[in-house]
C-alpha cells in the first residue's frame, strides 16, 4: 500500500488495523520504529505518509469511504479441526469480508491480497452478495484476486519493478479499474489477466515451485558432502542451462518465512480434497526434505563436536529466516536451535534485527540470564541447554566451541576470523550453513570449517 501511494499520489490510500499499538508505530515520527523492517520502506513511507498514505484504526469509516478494499489479513495454517496442520485458517478473511459487507457504501471492489486457497473468492462473494441491496439498495460488490509476488528483503524493488501483476476476476470493469491503478508505473504487458481461480492458484503454485528448488538443491548439497563434490560448482553448472536458470540454487539450512511451508501444506490439503493423493504426497516431500535438512545440520554439529554439545557454548550468527528482514516465521534457526538446546547446548544468539523478545517467543523459553528461577526450571527439562543474547559475533564466539552462521547477513561475509578464533575454545569450529563466510580465512586462523554442500 505504501508503494501504491508513492506511485499514485492522486489516490488516497488508508491502511487500517485493529491493533492500536501497530498503527501508532506506523504513524510514529521515528521511521526506524516501523513495525516491519524492510530496506527502503522507511523512505517510501516518509514520501507518502500524511500526503496520501494514512494509518488508522477507524476501520468502518475507511471501508465506507473506499472505492476499493484490499483484504490483506493473515492466513496461517489451521492448528485444530478439519485440515489441521495443512489447510489455511480463513477466519480472518471471513471476518474481514463480513466487516466490508456491513460497512461499505455504494459499489466497492474487494481485492484479495492475502495468499488464499483456490475457490476462497467464492466464499467472499457469497458473504458480500448477501449484503447487496441493503442500506437503501445502493450496496454492490465486485471481487478480484491480486496476489503479491515479492520477497522479503527486496520487497520494495519487487513492487516497484514487478515481473508481473496478476489480476483475476469476472467483472471487466473492476479488472480495468485495478489495472489502471498499476498502469501508473507498471508496463501494460506485465499486467496479466486471468479468471479468479487461476489467480488464486498461481500464488500457491509459484511459492511451491520456488520452495521445491530450495529442497532440491539442499538434497544435492547433502550428496555433494558425501561424494566430495561442491554444490556451488554444481549449481553454477546447471544454472547456466537456460531451461533451469541460476535463481534459488543456493544451498542452505532450508526455506523459512510466512509463505512457503504454509502454502505448500495448503496445496497438499487441496490436492487430497480433490482426490489427488499422488500429487499431495509429492508436494509433502518438499516440506519433509526441508525439515530434514535442518535436523541434519544440527545433528552434524553434535557429531563434529565429539558426539555431544551438553554444556558447551555455541555462537549462533543470525536468527531471521533470511537477511534484510526481522521476520522469524518458520526460520530454519528455530528448529536448529531447539535441537541443539535439547542436546544440552548453551547458545549465544546474535541477530542485527531480531529482538530478544521475539527469540524468546520462537524458542518457547526466556534467555538463561534473564530470570534465574526460570533458567533453573528450564534446566530441569533440558539439562545444561538454553540460550542468551549476544551483542556481536565476537561476543557470541567468546568461549564457544563453535559458531554457526544461520542467516546470510552481509557483514557475516567479512568477519575477522583471527579475532573470533582467538576468543574461542580449541579446537574451534565454523559451521557455515549459508556458505557466506571466508572459509579460507577461518582455516588460516586455525579453525575447522564445515560449509553446506562442500565435500
Amino acid at each position: 500500500m505504501a508503494v501504491i501511494a508513492d506511485q499514485c499520489p492522486h489516490i488516497q490510500v488508508t491502511v487500517v488495523d485493529l491493533n492500536e499499538e501497530r498503527i501508532s508505530a506506523w504513524n510514529h515520527n521515528d521511521l526506524s520504529r516501523l513495525p516491519v523492517y524492510e530496506p527502503g520502506l522507511d523512505v517510501v513511507v516518509k514520501r507518502s505518509r500524511d500526503r496520501n498514505l494514512h494509518f488508522t484504526t477507524e476501520v468502518d469509516e475507511a471501508i465506507a469511504a473506499a472505492d476499493m478494499v484490499f483484504l490483506s489479513v493473515n492466513t496461517p495454517t489451521k492448528q485444530r479441526g478439519v485440515g489441521a496442520g495443512q489447510a489455511s485458517d480463513l477466519r480472518w478473511v471471513e471476518a474481514s469480508a463480513r466487516q466490508v459487507a456491513a460497512a461499505a457504501r455504494g459499489h466497492t471492489i474487494v481485492v484479495e491480497k492475502s495468499t488464499l486457497p483456490v475457490r476462497t473468492a467464492e466464499a467472499v462473494k457469497t458473504i458480500l452478495q448477501a449484503a447487496e441491496g441493503s442500506g437503501g439498495g445502493s450496496k454492490t460488490f465486485s471481487v478480484l484476486s491480486n496476489p503479491e509476488f515479492l520477497a522479503e528483503g527486496t520487497a520494495i524493488r519487487d513492487l516497484e519493478q514487478p515481473d508481473r501483476v496478476l489480476i483475476g476476476g469476472e467483472d471487466p470493469a473492476a479488472i480495468e479499474a485495478l489495472a489502471q491503478l498499476y498502469r501508473a508505473w507498471v508496463p501494460e504487458e506485465r499486467i496479466l489477466r486471468t479468471n479468479i481461480w487461476s489467480s488464486e492458484l498461481s500464488k500457491l503454485t509459484a511459492n511451491a515451485f520456488l520452495a521445491q528448488r530450495v529442497s532440491s538443491i539442499n538434497g544435492i548439497a547433502a550428496l555433494c558432502e558425501a561424494t566430495g563434490a561442491d554444490v556451488r560448482e554444481v549449481a553454477r553448472a546447471i544454472g547456466t542451462d537456460s531451461r533451469i536458470g541460476p535463481k534459488f540454487l543456493q544451498a542452505g539450512p532450508g526455506f523459512g518465512g510466512s509463505c512457503f511451508q504454509k502454502d505448500i501444506l495448503n496445496l497438499v490439503y487441496l490436492c487430497r480434497h480433490y482426490g489427488l493423493e499422488e500429487v499431495a504426497r509429492y508436494w509433502e516431500l518438499v516440506v519433509g526434505l526441508n525439515t530434514w535438512q535442518q535436523h541434519r545440520i544440527a545433528q552434524l554439529v553434535v557429531n563434529k563436536l565429539f558426539g555431544t554439545v551438553s554444556g558447551k557454548r555455541l555462537g549462533v550468527l543470525g536468527f531471521a529466516f533470511k537477511a534484510d528482514t526481522n521476520d522469524t516465521r518458520e526460520a530454519p534457526a528455530i528448529r536448529m536451535c531447539r535441537d541443539l538446546i535439547e542436546e544440552g547446548a548453551q547458545l549465544a544468539i546474535v541477530d542485527p534485527k531480531v529482538e530478544q523478545s521475539q527469540i524468546t517467543r520462537d524458542l518457547g523459553c526466556a534467555p538463561l540470564d534473564s530470570d534465574p528461577a526460570a533458567a533453573s526450571s528450564y534446566r530441569l527439562l533440558y539439562g545444561d541447554g538454553g540460550w542468551f543474547s549476544a551483542l556481536s559475533p565476537l561476543e557470541a564466539a567468546r568461549g564457544a566451541d563453535a559458531v554457526l552462521i544461520l542467516t546470510e547477513w552481509e557483514h557475516y561475509h567479512q568477519l575477522d576470523w583471527n579475532e573470533i578464533a582467538a576468543a574461542m575454545r580449541r579446537p574451534s569450529w565454523l559451521f557455515d550453513a549459508r556458505a557466506v563466510a571466508d572459509g579460507s580465512a577461518a582455516r588460516a586462523a586455525g579453525m575447522n570449517v564445515w560449509r553446506v554442500g562442500e565435500g
